[in-house]
């Protein structure tokens, strides 16, 4: 029974004293909180000084790029396919045979059209020769001839056919990738190769039209491809449209960009940008910017009663180009803000280290060289 009362006692007394050692904790941690918010113990953070930079205004909007021309090759009648004449991703040259077709009807149309013509030209040349000696009456002769100019139409319309038969390319360019072969029937209208003309890369786009005065033909613009990362590609703007879009405001526009080497492919998604203008700023680095909502505020390190402060400072923002924040107002050249470390800052608590730190360390560094030197 006395042991287990001890060490009831033992315990009760383990606990008092936790609880008292904790109290004198607290105590002195309130202490040394308050002596630092009153300018006692410095934050150190990194400073630096606003400058001016440079910042361009840019349109951004996203277009698909298409080739100069481009046409899907299609018969106009369902027929065999005799023989194919290019390979898949083949430059072709405007009017170079693509494909053949059976056209055994459309050869005994045209032999059949010029016996009909061969005829009517032999009865023409007899009833007129007739009507120049008189025996034959005059519009005997006029119905020969006649007859003649419908043979003459008939063989066109045969060779026409024909014609048809021959699938032939509109235009330079390259073929893409076909599955058509000889022996295959094909329907009206059947897809048989695409061919794009891609030399120049087209690609229409959309901007509001309060970029109106903005726009103008000739003007130069950047593409930059999501399938090439890195890469851009200059060109300018070819056409704009001569209406806006009623429904959203916007007017479409039409830019065009050389492609000798290929790299470009119709289709592409791509991201074209219009520079508007280059103009100097006061500028800070991203990480020295706190959002909250839309108020954006940085730091600004200002004369205290016992030595240099953090005072927040809200700033209206513009751009963000190549990690810097263009400052509109709040902040002027030649001020020195808190350049990151922004979460262990508090309004008004006092600031160490920075620029002045650094310079000690220089300096401390180049004393200690001096000194081995010496020894």
């Amino acid at each position: 029974m006395i042991r287990r009362h001890f060490f009831l006692v033992v315990a009760l007394a383990a606990v008092v004293l936790m609880l008292v050692v904790g109290g004198f904790k607290l105590a002195f941690a309130d202490k040394e909180a308050k002596g630092a918010g009153g300018g006692g113990r410095a934050t150190a953070v990194s400073q630096t000084v606003v400058g001016e930079k440079p910042f361009t205004d840019r349109i951004e909007v996203l277009g698909a790029a298409k080739g100069r021309q481009s046409v899907t090759i299609t018969s106009n009648t369902p027929e065999l396919i005799t023989s194919v004449h290019f390979s898949d991703g083949q430059a072709v040259s405007r009017g170079q045979v693509l494909v053949t077709l059976k056209a055994d009807q459309e050869d005994a149309g045209v032999s059949e059209a010029k016996a009909r013509l061969a005829q009517a030209e032999r009865d023409y040349a007899r009833w007129k020769t007739l009507a120049d000696k008189g025996i034959a009456p005059r519009a005997t002769a006029e119905q020969y001839l006649s007859a003649l100019e419908v043979a003459r139409a008939s063989v066109g319309t045969a060779q026409a056919q024909k014609l048809d038969r021959v699938l032939r390319a509109p235009f330079s360019g390259r073929v893409g990738i076909s599955d058509v072969a000889p022996g295959m029937l094909i329907a009206a209208g059947t897809p048989i190769v695409s061919l794009d003309d891609a030399s120049v890369i087209r690609v229409d786009f959309s901007v509001p039209d309060r970029y109106l005065q903005t726009l103008r033909v000739g003007l130069p613009i950047a593409a930059r491809p999501d399938a090439l990362p890195g890469e851009t590609f200059q060109g300018k703007i070819a056409q704009i449209d001569t209406r806006i879009d009623p429904a959203t405001r916007a007017i479409k526009a039409r830019a065009e960009f050389p492609n000798a080497g290929g790299r470009l492919k119709p289709g592409m998604l791509v991201k074209v940008a219009i520079d508007q203008g280059v103009r100097n700023a006061p500028a800070v680095p991203e990480a020295a910017v706190q959002f909250e909502g839309a108020q954006a505020s940085v730091y600004r390190i200002a004369k205290g009663p016992k030595g240099m402060v953090a005072r927040r400072t809200d700033v209206d923002t513009g751009i963000t180009q190549n990690g810097f924040v263009e400052i509109r107002s709040g902040l002027k050249a030649g001020d020195k803000i808190v350049a990151d470390g922004l979460n262990r800052v508090q309004d008004g608590a006092p600031i160490g280290g920075g620029q002045g730190g650094g310079k000690g360390e220089g300096k401390k560094r180049e004393g200690q060289k001096n000194e081995s030197k010496a020894g």
